[in-house]
Parts: structure tokens; sequence; C-alpha cells
């Protein structure tokens, strides 16, 4: 049986897949200066993932050409993307915590979540929209406590 290609990639190679995935998103193609600009890494950084990427099939890449994903890639990349934004909107918009703060943890949860804790975080999510649309406004509960007594148990 083979081994799924997303259970082999690592947290940097799922990061560059990302920044690939919202780069071309806007412009169709990304260049490894724009992916290095994105991620804060050297140009030499990128090249390696980018090999690496492109030995997985995951990557449309030549030296100094543009980079595409492949539809493999896409599909991996839309996957890690979606993951990040769940864990933002749950740690932002439910948590309350600082977009800042949202943003670096849901970067570093993201890696490590499987699809029934993704999946089950989304229902919760909508399931707190869904009260707060019925008027039981459930995030602003849990800020509101945590204001008042969770902020103890830091």
């Amino acid at each position: 049986m083979a081994i799924k290609v997303s259970e082999k990639l690592s947290a940097s190679l799922e990061d560059y897949l990302e920044a690939i995935y919202h780069l071309t998103a806007g412009q169709g193609v990304a260049r490894s200066k724009d992916i290095a600009e994105a991620m804060a890494v050297s140009r030499a950084s990128v090249t390696g993932a980018l090999r690496s990427l492109s030995e997985k099939e995951l990557v449309n890449y030549k030296p100094y050409g543009y980079i595409t994903l492949t539809k493999k890639g896409q599909r991996i990349a839309r996957r890690v993307a979606h993951r990040h934004e769940i864990l933002t909107r749950f740690f932002e918009g439910l948590l309350g915590a600082k977009a800042s703060t949202a943003q670096a943890a849901a970067c570093r949860a993201e890696h490590t979540l499987g699809s029934e804790i993704t999946a089950r975080l989304m229902a919760f999510i909508d399931f707190v929209s869904k009260t707060q649309d019925e008027g039981l406004d459930i995030a602003q509960q849990f800020q509101n406590y945590w204001l008042t007594e969770g902020q103890d148990q830091e």
C-alpha cells in the first residue's frame, strides 16, 4: 500500500506549498524570489525546497523559471491552507486571540491536525456561528470568561 505524499511532507515543505498556493492564486505562477520574500527565507532555501517538491511531483519547477503547482500539489496545498484558515478563525474569532498570535499559532498547529479534528473544528465554528444568529453568543461569553477568570490559568 502506498503512503500518501502529504504524510511524508515535512511542516516546512507544507509551508512552501501553502506559500506557492497563495502566490499562484493571484498571478497563476510564482517566482522563487516571491516565495523567499513571502516566507522570509533565503533564495537558497527556496531552491532546495522546490527541488524536493518537484521530485515529489508537487510543483513544476525549472531553475530561473516560473513555479506552478501540479494538480496533486494544488490539492495538498489547498488542504494545508484550509486547515490554516480554520485554525486562524478559531483562535481569533472564537477564542479572541490577537490576529498575529492567531496566525502564528495556526501556522504551528496546521501541520499536526488530522482530517477528523479539522472537520470537527469546522463544525464547531459553524455551530457557534449559528448560535450567534439565534442570539446566543458563545464566543463572546467565552471571551468575557477569559477576561475575568481564564487568564489566571496562563
